[in-house]
């Protein structure tokens, strides 16, 4: 009980420079509750786009190609990849939201599991994103979908590319 007491005093006393680095990083977790709460954001922006790592980069710049030559025609991303939907209540989601991590190292997966709306099995959804932590910071490399059975990295946008 002593030893408990102790560390306890001993990390409350630590100053924040004492911390070891993964403190300012911040769990895996983190990175992926930034886009559902406290409001949803759509990962394709290009605000966002420092917190994800190629393969996905490479997908969302080709997205931002294709918005560019037809902005009148929908992108190659034409849902939120994070949600696995185009609609979805913001109250539901932030209500019912469940994270859970597993790190190996410098790479972890983070399962999102939440649902779009208050009622109706097919509003449940579970997402599995995954992380590498480059220079301290936690970025996406990927999200799956265990629901709808798809993997961001894996989807093709051809209308932001020329022919060769």
């Amino acid at each position: 009980m002593r030893l408990t007491v102790l560390l306890a005093a001993l990390s409350t006393a630590l100053p924040a420079a004492a911390l070891p680095a993964a403190a300012w990083a911040g769990p895996a977790s983190d990175a992926v509750k930034f886009f559902h709460v406290p409001e949803v954001k759509f990962e394709a922006d290009a605000q966002y786009r420092d917190r994800f790592t190629e393969p996905v980069t490479k997908l969302f710049d080709l997205n931002d190609q294709a918005t560019k030559k037809n902005p009148d025609q929908v992108a190659c991303i034409d849902f939120d990849p994070g949600l696995d939907a185009q609609d979805f209540d913001q109250k539901s989601v932030a209500k019912t939201l469940k994270l859970s991590e597993k790190r190996d190292g410098d790479n972890a997966e983070v399962t999102a599991s939440f649902s779009l709306f208050s009622e109706g099995d097919d509003a449940k959804r579970e997402m599995v994103w995954s992380l590498k932590k480059i220079d301290g910071k936690w970025k996406i490399s990927d999200i799956a979908s265990k629901t709808s059975d798809w993997t961001l990295s894996a989807l093709e946008c051809m209308a932001g590319q020329t022919p060769e």
